[in-house]
């Protein structure tokens, strides 16, 4: 994984934080388009060929998402 750039979507989304939260059987991501991009990049990231299983990210409240979200976990399966 290029570490570098996982942290800097990182780091990006700690500077536009994205909301998480659940309404009824949705689950509803909200966030500017800076926060789309990193999260974009994560996606991206996890999707490479060199990516293991146990490879992921957390995106923690009041950090990556806003504190009232609900906490967002990327992995690849």
């Amino acid at each position: 994984m290029n570490y570098d750039l996982a942290m800097m979507a990182l780091e990006g989304l700690t500077r536009a934080p994205m909301t998480v939260r659940v309404e009824g059987s949705d689950v509803v991501i909200e966030g500017r388009g800076a926060s789309f991009r990193e999260l974009a990049r994560l996606c991206l990231l996890l999707g490479g060929e060199h990516m293991t299983t146990d490879d992921g990210f957390e995106l923690q409240p009041g950090r990556h998402v806003t504190k009232e979200s609900l906490q967002l976990r990327l992995k690849r399966t």
